[in-house]
């Protein structure tokens, strides 16, 4: 006898689709619209079809600030993924102090972000913040706000500090999830540290990774309020990232037409960057 399904749990749904419609397809819509379209004002407009997306294409300071995208995000995710599971392979497992290290670990996170970017800011002062007037004492010569090196490191560190708690919870959250039993045959077999980690923790934990590398080269790719707080994009242009490249172009310029194509072009490098992440990993995953 066939089972008659019910579908009525579908209209709990319904008011997320709602809700993401309104909140993300008609502004995306109304980009594209921007994006075909030279606007002078409110009754002005002009069709110009794929012009601004062959501007931003050949747009130098498209192709640097992406350049400086990349190389940061790229820095983050070696950084932030490595020390995240290191750090979550050294935290209690039960107790007291697993909820103390918890908290801790959440503190970082609750932080926002334009907050964070005043500390590390005033932190890094070489007049009155404790990491600037260190360093300075100790001879090293250390100017965020002058130095394209420095500038860089502060905000590459900024980002670790701010954003690591993330990656370790969630990796966290994945050992606590692996069975007992596993440990229980490894002591058997005597096996080492490494060959625990390798051959039952890290792969155990390979679905909470891939949502860690998502998220963080997500956010780390359309990082902006912490690096404009601390350097402004500077010095000159070194930390100046493509959400930045962008607004300058949408707000300082006025250019929506350019501007839009810049956003639609920058959403694709996400979606497609991450696809690739998604099928690296789901497919290493299904081999194994």
């Amino acid at each position: 006898m066939n089972k008659v399904q019910n579908n009525k749990a579908w209209w709990l749904v319904l008011p997320v689709f709602l809700l993401v419609a309104f909140s993300a397809v008609i502004p995306m819509m109304t980009v594209v619209n921007y994006s075909v379209q030279d606007i002078f004002d409110q009754s002005s407009r002009y069709f110009v079809g794929a012009d601004w997306y062959r501007q931003v294409l050949q747009d130098p300071r498209l192709h640097d600030s992406l350049l400086r995208q990349f190389i940061y995000s790229g820095c983050v995710l070696l950084i932030e993924i490595p020390l995240g599971i290191a750090i979550a392979l050294t935290m209690p497992a039960k107790g007291r102090w697993s909820s103390l290290c918890l908290i801790v670990m959440a503190i970082p996170l609750l932080i926002p972000w334009n907050v964070v970017g005043t500390i590390w800011q005033i932190f890094g002062r070489a007049d009155i913040g404790l990491l600037g007037y260190t360093l300075n004492a100790m001879g090293i010569s250390y100017n965020y706000a002058s130095n394209t090196v420095d500038a860089w490191v502060t905000v590459l560190v900024m980002d670790v500090w701010h954003w690591t708690s993330l990656v370790a919870l969630l990796c966290y959250s994945g050992l606590r999830a692996i069975p007992d039993v596993y440990y229980q045959a490894a002591r058997i077999d005597r096996a080492s540290n490494w060959a625990v980690f390798r051959h039952i923790q890290l792969p155990k934990m390979k679905s909470v990774l891939l949502i860690a590398v998502m998220l963080r080269f997500m956010d780390s790719f359309m990082i902006y309020t912490e690096p404009f707080v601390l350097t402004g994009g500077g010095p000159g242009n070194a930390t100046t990232f493509l959400s930045q490249t962008l607004t300058q172009m949408a707000v300082g310029q006025f250019d929506l037409g350019p501007a839009a194509a810049f956003s639609l072009v920058y959403f694709l490098i996400i979606l497609l960057v991450s696809w690739l992440f998604y099928t690296a990993m789901t497919h290493n995953d299904k081999q194994g």
